[in-house]
């Protein structure tokens, strides 16, 4: 049986329904503590990035054979236990770039052209059209922290749209074709350059908080950030402290230390401007939701189907 615990698009889950016995449960999403009494049986559970793929629930999952991850971050997929289990982990990699991409590049436009947060001046009838005259994209310098798959789909549409384009990778060459045009840096000079700062790594021990107090000292007061990665490689504290300081002209957090995010957790960003918080959605858009469910949904069916 597969047991699918979060969204996804619906024409994947009936291809898998066709074929294999199905249990599509994304209110599970919201009772993980209930998970661990339906894995018997469970041949393979196909998550996002909110359900715990832990050791203790593969100790309740003695017939899983794979998982299928609707996204790319492993973090919330104990990756060591399945191993040890040969349990197969398929992660949809490739399938959210342009998502990902496109929400960097229309986010970094809307932080530097500032007139998107003024409806309740407007509403209010102050009309502020002088605070709003923001700043083109065009002929800025864009540093991407990780120079991966989705960093480089950025980098082509930023440098299309006239940007910089710079990058920090401390695990691609510095003689690796993929760079291209664009710069590689040491990450120290990279951050006094860059007009947008966009992180495009993973989350582990040595990325956790990697853009903290020192790193933020190191920015332009006129640069601002983009997290659309994964939550804790930005120290928020120190972000929120920066910026209530007016150390930092913007910025833009998809993914949090604590998700979903709490009222008490983002009780530290209250008050400030040139600040957008959405709810982990840069790599979900209607057609990527297609592309990545298409993909996981193949992956598992064939997995399924050749070990039978």
């Amino acid at each position: 049986m597969i047991l699918i615990t979060e969204f996804m698009d619906e024409a994947a889950v009936k291809q898998l329904a066709a074929a294999h016995v199905t249990r599509y449960a994304p209110e599970l999403a919201d009772e993980q503590h209930k998970l661990p009494q339906h894995m018997a049986g469970i041949t393979a559970i196909i998550v996002r990035n909110r359900t715990q793929v832990s050791a203790e629930l593969l100790a309740q999952a003695p017939d899983l054979q794979c998982v299928g991850r609707l996204g790319v971050g492993l973090d919330n997929i104990d990756v060591a236990a399945c191993q040890a289990r040969n349990i197969t982990v398929y992660p949809a990699t490739g399938a959210n770039d342009l998502s990902v991409a496109e929400y960097v590049i229309t986010t970094a436009m809307a932080l530097l052209r500032g007139a998107y947060q003024s409806q309740a001046a407007m509403l209010a009838g102050t009309w502020p059209r002088q605070a709003c005259a923001g700043r083109e994209i065009s002929g800025k310098t864009l540093g991407l922290i990780g120079y991966g798959s989705i960093a480089r789909e950025t980098a082509a549409r930023a440098t299309a749209m006239g940007m910089k384009v710079c990058a920090y990778d401390p695990f691609v060459d510095s003689n690796n074709p993929i760079w291209g045009t664009t710069q590689a840096l040491p990450l120290e000079a990279l951050l006094p350059i860059a007009d947008v700062v966009s992180l495009h790594v993973p989350l582990n021990k040595d990325t956790f908080h990697l853009i903290n107090h020192d790193k933020l000292a190191l920015m332009k007061t006129e640069a601002v950030l983009i997290n659309a990665a994964r939550g804790g490689v930005v120290d928020e504290a120190a972000l929120a402290h920066v910026m209530h300081k007016g150390i930092l002209a913007g910025a833009a957090l998809d993914v949090f230390e604590e998700e979903p995010l709490t009222a008490t957790a983002a009780a530290k960003f209250n008050g400030l401007n040139n600040l957008l918080l959405t709810p982990h959605i840069a790599g979900v858009t209607v057609e990527s939701n297609v592309r990545v469910s298409q993909l996981i949904a193949n992956l598992v069916d064939q997995h399924l189907t050749q070990s039978n």
